[in-house]
């Protein structure tokens, strides 16, 4: 009888602001909004920039940030939100979107790994991006919804810092595994906020890393790429 060679399948987790992408989907969709005339520019681009700033320096308070971010959604309903990310994706993410960043979710998949974006911005934001990738699942901070439309609050656990552990570590009991299950193991990111995660994982590697994550990388011989 034939031996019978069982192969182990590999889990590939994307961050994806600054690292699949070049830019910030979350930052640049507040951006688009102002641009749209829906958010008045005086009172919110002061705030997203500060937000943005906290984030970049590892002090950011995802709680308001999040209460920030999603309570636009609640004063649009989801038909005309779901239309207007459209134009955002083809206007704003498309030109963001690299094929260094596409060949290397490819080479992935191709290998058979399971992959998964895991993200701090909002679900509603980057669903479309992740499927944009040919990446079917996404772990981001999720928006509450009631009644089939957005309330501007938030559900569950936000996937940032130590709540990416939390977050990827609850997705893969939801499917009868954990983080240990894999014998390869890889996580992409460009920012010092995903160290918790990137500790985690078999092979962490930096992409077009912030000074922190750079100086992590070199100190303990992670690879450093760029997808740029």
């Amino acid at each position: 009888m034939k031996n019978i060679q069982i192969l182990k399948q590999n889990l590939s987790l994307f961050d994806l602001d600054n690292t699949l992408l070049a830019g910030d989907s979350d930052y640049n969709w507040s951006l688009f909004l102002i641009s749209e005339g829906l958010l008045d520019a005086k009172t919110h681009h002061d705030r997203n920039e500060q937000f943005y700033a906290d984030y970049k320096n590892g002090c950011l308070d995802i709680v308001p940030f999040l209460k920030f971010q999603l309570q636009p959604l609640s004063q649009h309903p989801k038909k005309f939100l779901d239309e207007l990310h459209l134009k955002y994706m083809q206007t704003v993410i498309k030109p963001m979107m690299t094929a260094k960043a596409q060949a290397l979710v490819d080479t992935h998949k191709a290998a058979g790994d399971l992959c998964i974006v895991i993200t701090a911005t909002n679900s509603f934001v980057t669903k479309p991006i992740a499927t944009a990738y040919g990446i079917e699942h996404l772990i981001g901070s999720d928006p509450e919804m009631l009644n089939g439309e957005y309330t501007g609050g938030v559900t569950g656990v936000p996937s940032f810092q130590e709540g990416k552990v939390t977050r990827i570590n609850q997705w893969l009991a939801g499917r009868g595994k954990k983080l240990s299950d894999f014998e390869t193991s890889y996580f992409y990111s460009d920012s010092h906020n995903d160290l918790p995660l990137m500790k985690l994982v078999t092979n962490p590697v930096a992409v077009d890393a912030d000074e922190i994550l750079t100086a992590f990388a070199q100190e303990r011989a992670w690879p450093l790429i760029s997808l740029r």
